[in-house]
């Protein structure tokens, strides 16, 4: 474990890791509700006469909705729609997102909020939404250890990940931290990606289909296979810091 401390203040010239706060994604760590988004993003866009898979799905996770819905209008038609049209694309992925059943929150999340908040740090959520439901219900759900004020969604930044963008300001709203006194919680390649672009410890829970090499290789401190196993984990982990 201080192996991968080690090497993460090596490749960055940091002289120290003293985490002050842990940002979390949201979909895919937080709740498991990504199967969920799959089916909407494969069905509203089909609506659009855009071809999307789950697969597709799972490989954009963590980006912006209104930037994945441009990438694959380009990408399949050509053109470069407004955002304003992106948008209407994408409350149409929010419909059908919400006429699905909930989606649960994946066991082990409040047991680490708690090592979290006993160990001196704040939760912070960072993620690619701007639904306010979604956001409503991340207050009502773990309203004890995190505030709207510690949350980044699509809104607060022009470019979504894999941009370091929202992590950076995932920064700013935990209290005008440097990268070495944060943690990021990961699930998806692109989100990774974002977290090790801002220069922050990023740690990596495949909660999905997709290999572990698909997180390993976007750059992922540490790995583990479920948040579960990250919270039992958690003491450990924070005894290494040096």
């Amino acid at each position: 474990m201080n192996g991968a401390i080690c090497k993460y203040l090596e490749e960055h010239g940091f002289g120290t890791f003293a985490p002050k706060a842990v940002l979390f994604d949201m979909d895919g760590v937080l709740y498991d509700s990504m199967p969920n988004h799959a089916v909407a993003w494969v069905e509203s866009m089909r609506k659009f006469g855009i071809t999307m898979t789950k697969a597709d799905a799972y490989a954009t996770e963590g980006a912006r909705g209104i930037d994945t819905i441009r990438h694959f209008v380009k990408e399949q038609k050509g053109v470069d729609i407004t955002l304003e049209e992106a948008q209407k694309m994408y409350d149409e992925k929010t419909r059908i997102f919400h006429e699905m059943p909930v989606a649960p929150i994946f066991e082990g999340v409040q047991e680490l909020m708690r090592r979290i908040a006993a160990a001196g740090m704040t939760v912070n959520v960072v993620t690619g939404s701007g639904q306010r439901p979604l956001i409503n219900r991340l207050l009502d759900d773990f309203g004890t250890y995190l505030d709207e004020r510690h949350i980044v969604t699509a809104y607060d930044v022009k470019r979504g990940k894999p941009s370091p963008d929202p992590y950076l300001m995932g920064l700013q709203k935990a209290g005008h931290l440097q990268p070495w006194e944060a943690i990021v919680v990961e699930n998806a390649p692109l989100g990774v990606r974002a977290g090790v672009a801002a220069s922050i410890f990023t740690v990596a829970v495949n909660s999905g289909p997709l290999p572990d090499e698909a997180l390993l290789a976007e750059g992922a401190n540490l790995l583990y296979l479920n948040i579960r196993q990250l919270a039992a984990d958690w003491d450990r982990l924070t005894n290494t810091f040096v």
